[in-house]
């Protein structure tokens, strides 16, 4: 079954009235429908996705880009993300067994058994051990560029914008200019926005990630016309690669939409 047929055919709960329907209810007359099928709510890429798409939230309505996206987790997870992140609650569709995530084949990452263990506690090894980058191809690159910088991508922090990163004390953007200066991804920049996420989920854990067997699933993004013909699809290898393109991780839908 076709990808685009398959999210026809699905129905999940739905955050923001908790009803179950289908997830494409009320897409019918879209002209480009972006299906995001999302790792855990409280993952790393999850958050950082979110983040991306609240940022570029004008360029979406200009583009007439129609979302929804699945998530892993419950409702109340998915209110967390909502209220955290901003990413409207009408369309995220949460998943509590990654079962959409496995019939549309994507990566479920390592999964190293050992016996004497739990399924939750097998799943924080295979967790820890993507996060070295084993299985988890680009995974350390893309962290050591959060923390040199990359010319290629966006200033991230505004210079007049107030940061909060517990355990750091709060600061003021302009602190990256002495970093690098203004106009890119500075360094530190982009690592102390995860460090925020981190933050957040550690804070409320039991709430993001209900069910920490999933924790090593991956997403992917899929995106298609009005016929729904198949434009683009990007499949995560690993985590922090829910993009072709980190740098500028909505950049490839912006030139598909375009096309």
């Amino acid at each position: 079954m076709d990808s685009f047929r398959l999210f026809q055919q699905t129905q999940r709960q739905r955050v923001s009235d908790g009803e179950c329907v289908a997830i494409l209810e009320g897409c019918e007359a879209a002209n480009r429908l972006l299906v995001l099928v999302l790792p855990q709510l409280g993952d790393f890429d999850s958050l950082e996705y979110a983040w991306w798409l609240q940022r570029k939230a004008e360029q979406l309505r200009e583009a007439n880009l129609t979302i929804r996206a699945v998530g892993i987790g419950d409702r109340v997870s998915g209110e967390k993300f909502c209220t955290y992140t901003g990413f409207p609650p009408n369309w995220l569709f949460v998943d509590p067994t990654a079962e959409l995530h496995q019939q549309l084949g994507l990566y479920a990452g390592l999964s190293f058994q050992a016996p004497m263990l739990s399924a939750s506690q097998n799943a924080w090894i295979n967790l820890m051990m993507m996060c070295a980058g084993v299985g988890s191809p680009g995974t350390l690159a893309e962290v050591f560029r959060g923390y040199r910088g990359d010319r290629n991508a966006p200033q991230l922090i505004a210079d007049d914008e107030v940061v909060k990163a517990s355990p750091l004390p709060t600061f003021k953007g302009s602190v990256f200019k002495f970093a690098g200066g203004t106009g890119f991804q500075r360094p530190f920049e982009l690592a102390t926005l995860r460090l925020q996420n981190m933050v957040e989920v550690l804070s409320h854990w039991k709430t993001y990630v209900p069910n920490a067997q999933y924790m090593t699933q991956r997403g992917g993004t899929f995106l298609f016309d009005r016929d729904g013909i198949l434009l683009y699809e990007h499949r995560d290898k690993g985590i922090l690669g829910f993009a072709e393109n980190m740098s500028d991780p909505l950049s490839i839908l912006f030139n598909k939409v375009s096309l």
